[in-house]
């Protein structure tokens, strides 16, 4: 039998390197796999949970609604126009919103004893040729509520200036209900008092989706 030489030898020791660089390779290439994974996971977790958004407000302080009414002030419409507008454009955009919650809060105060009329006037109000100073406020309720569409009919206007796009806006009343912290109003103990950091209009966003019955 002839024997191997050293030279054969040798080179049967290196084909062992091809076999090494293709396992490599292949430990490469799963990781990238992996990697790939990972991000693409990561990216639509971003796009489907973006996150908490803010919450905007309009303070009483800064652009106050005469007492008693929902006339929106020319301070008021420079604000919403110049400032808000652009929030709420970048805020959909940012936290991928269809609808946009404007809530009107008063504070303790009573409002003059007078018959409300919301109950028979407040659709035509709302509608595209109503106006909301048809409406008399018989309670915080009311006015709270006056004010947030005060707020709403005026941001309708301004959408159509191919502004906030595809953006749904509602209108609702807190009263004099909520603190600004947050926290249920406490029963007043004594006279009921006019406070300026309770009375705002407060801006939250929020992704409606299909409406389903709890059975």
């Amino acid at each position: 039998m002839a024997r191997r030489s050293r030279h054969n030898d040798y080179k049967e020791d290196l084909n062992i390197w091809p076999a090494f660089t293709d396992l490599m390779s292949n430990a490469f290439m799963i990781l990238l796999l992996l990697l790939l994974i990972a991000t693409t996971k990561y990216t639509i977790s971003q796009i489907s949970n973006p996150g908490t958004p803010p919450i905007l407000l309009i303070k009483d302080e800064n652009s106050r609604f005469d007492p008693g009414s929902a006339v929106i002030p020319t301070t008021m419409l420079d604000y919403i126009n110049n400032k808000l507008v652009p929030d709420i454009e970048s805020t959909t955009k940012s936290y991928n919103i269809n609808t946009v919650e404007i809530i009107g809060h008063t504070d303790e105060q009573p409002v003059s004893i007078i018959s409300s009329n919301l109950d028979s006037n407040l659709e035509a109000a709302a509608s595209p040729g109503g106006s909301v100073s048809t409406l008399k406020a018989g309670s915080n309720a009311d006015l709270g509520l006056m004010r947030s569409l005060a707020v709403v009919k005026e941001l309708l206007k301004i959408q159509q200036q191919n502004k906030m796009s595809g953006v749904q806006f509602r209108a609702y009343s807190a009263a004099q209900l909520i603190l600004p912290n947050g926290e249920f109003a406490p029963i007043p103990q004594e006279k009921r008092q006019s406070e300026s950091k309770r009375r705002r209009i407060e801006i939250r966003f929020t992704r409606l989706g299909e409406v389903r019955e709890v059975k």
